[in-house]
């Protein structure tokens, strides 16, 4: 393992501490398992919303029969903003 140093809150430290002693574990066991399923999290996050984007890719047409938005759509956004 790694060593490295964190900053917590008086708050957050205290609860930390507390779920520590009453689980039986080190302060740094509950850091490491509460980032792991932070991690673990963020990636099925990133995973699901990949998922849900690429069901939609070319299933609506565009509105004024474009039909070159994926190569021009720098160009149509510009146009929209302005």
């Amino acid at each position: 393992m790694l060593r490295t140093q964190v900053q917590f809150t008086e708050e957050q430290y205290r609860r930390i501490r507390l779920l520590a002693q009453r689980r039986g574990v080190s302060i740094s066991q509950v850091v490491r398992e509460s980032v792991e399923r932070h991690l673990e999290a963020e990636t099925y996050d990133a995973d699901a919303l990949y998922s849900r984007a690429t069901e939609v890719v070319g299933k609506y047409d565009d509105r004024e029969g474009r039909d070159d938005l994926a190569s021009n759509h720098d160009e149509y956004l510009d146009e929209a903003y302005r």
